[in-house]
């Protein structure tokens, strides 16, 4: 049986005298609060606080970071637990998934999915040993015997975790029960809302009219008109705000910020919510009209506006019809933003009430685009590597290809990106770990004191994030 264990040194540069360096501005960086403004924890894991199932309810079914790389080789979801939407027969041994799991552990070899697995197993469970199919029974029970301990439900875990915030992320026709209930008990300044309208943006999407029906409900107004639609927005956002959401998320596939003249687009909506089937062109037309909208109702309310453009959701057609979206069959696009985003910034760009943070999936775009806007625009700010780029080589690329233009201080620190409770911490530390070694190596080429890159460090975990996501006043 091979040992599982975590060298101190991993995710630092290889060269001694850098990783040095490294060891020692990472030293001033590790123990920090976790500042988690951008993340898919369900707000029903924290309200109700209820235990978790067991190992593989916990790290593998929720996961597609995990389960994906496992459909690559051929084992279906389905094999993995993961439900359908029609209710049919799926694995529901959680040792079988499991055992499934540990004998493939060699998949992810080279993978940030393998460095946060490592990490949860290591750090958070005590596990010493390399799963395998030999190892797997013991596993399991070592880590079903933690998540049996009142010590490790979700409320207990932001403490041990050092997680200070953390944000969910909740549509548009949430009625926010989850969130009032964490408020009633004392939590609603620590895991707070974030508004994400990309249902009710879309006019293709399946649920779009019954979206559009619950919206008259939780805002008692009249939303069979693009201005009652306008306005049941704005008082959605108004919840969130009050129920202290400090974002609102926007997933779109392309970044398009170009508005609709107001009475084209209420004749569009009005045919749509009729029962019309609009083109393409009409839905991306209205998808784009809808970030402009957002972008000005962000100048009313101070929401902060996260756009993420660029990923082709739900590429198999088949995994999506029987097991819905988010199964990690989501793939990135080349994606425009120069022109895309030049009518939202050239109406709200320089606005003092607007804040709009920048994420992409495609690297191409990091210093020709992305980094110059956010180099001139104050409203700009770059969001950290995400998704598919959340991982070592990446992270370090994105430092190198955006800073020279956008500097250190129009990023937004890391956010994580998941709905993977129990990773939250690794995702971080591998953050720290990288930032710590590009900063060693500016040190090295005297390009900065070591000082100002301890400051610097510092200022990427804590600081930058708590300043790229304020309160709304």
């Amino acid at each position: 049986m091979s040992a599982l264990q975590r060298d101190p040194d991993r995710g630092f540069p290889f060269p001694a005298e850098q990783r040095s360096i490294a060891r020692e501005i990472y030293g001033e960086t590790k123990d920090l609060p976790l500042i988690c403004m951008h993340g898919h924890v369900e707000p029903e894991v924290f309200a109700d606080d209820i235990p978790f199932a067991d190992p593989a309810q916990l790290l593998i079914v929720p996961d597609h970071y995990v389960f994906r790389m496992l459909a690559s080789q051929g084992i279906e979801p389905a094999r993995l637990g993961v439900p359908r939407l029609d209710g049919g027969p799926v694995e529901t041994d959680s040792r079988k998934i499991w055992r499934t799991f540990c004998e493939n552990w060699k998949l992810f070899r080279g993978t940030p999915s393998r460095y946060w697995l490592e990490h949860e197993l290591v750090e958070v469970f005590g596990v010493d040993l390399a799963p395998s199919a030999e190892t797997a029974d013991t596993i399991y029970d070592q880590i079903a015997e933690c998540v049996a301990d009142p010590e490790f439900r979700p409320r207990a875990l932001l403490d041990r975790f050092n997680i200070e915030v953390i944000s969910t992320t909740d549509s548009a026709t949430s009625d926010l029960r989850h969130h009032a209930k964490l408020a009633a008990d004392g939590l609603g300044r620590r895991v707070f809302p974030t508004f994400r309208p990309d249902a009710v943006a879309y006019l293709d999407r399946p649920t779009w009219r019954a979206d559009i029906e619950d919206l008259a409900k939780l805002t008692a107004i009249d939303t069979t008109t693009y201005d009652g639609f306008l306005g049941a927005l704005r008082s959605r956002r108004a919840a969130f705000v009050a129920a202290g959401a400090r974002a609102t998320d926007h997933g779109h596939l392309l970044a398009d910020t170009t508005p609709m003249e107001v009475s084209a687009a209420r004749e569009l909506y009005g045919r749509v919510l009729g029962g019309a089937e609009p083109s393409q062109a009409e839905v991306d037309a209205f998808a784009a009209n809808m970030l402009y909208q957002m972008a000005e109702m962000s100048c009313e309310d101070g929401l902060v506006m996260q756009i993420h453009p660029g990923v082709l959701r739900n590429h198999n057609t088949a995994i999506w019809e029987t097991y819905g979206a988010d199964k990690g069959y989501d793939i990135p696009i080349q994606t425009e933003f120069t022109h895309a985003l030049r009518p939202m910034l050239d109406r709200f760009g320089t606005d003092p009430r607007f804040r709009v943070i920048l994420f992409t999936v495609d690297e191409t775009v990091y210093s020709r685009e992305l980094a110059p806007m956010a180099g001139t625009y104050p409203s700009v700010r770059l969001g950290a590597p995400w998704w598919f780029l959340d991982s070592p080589e990446g992270m370090r690329r994105f430092r190198e290809f955006a800073t020279e233009t956008a500097g250190f201080y129009n990023t937004s620190g890391f956010v994580d990106d998941t709905r993977a409770f129990a990773s939250i911490p690794a995702r971080h530390d591998l953050f720290r770990r990288v930032d710590a070694g590009y900063l060693a190596r500016l040190v090295l080429e005297h390009r900065l004191r070591l000082d100002e890159a301890v400051e610097t460090a510092i200022d990427f975990t804590y600081n930058l994030p708590k300043e790229s996501y304020p309160r709304p006043s």
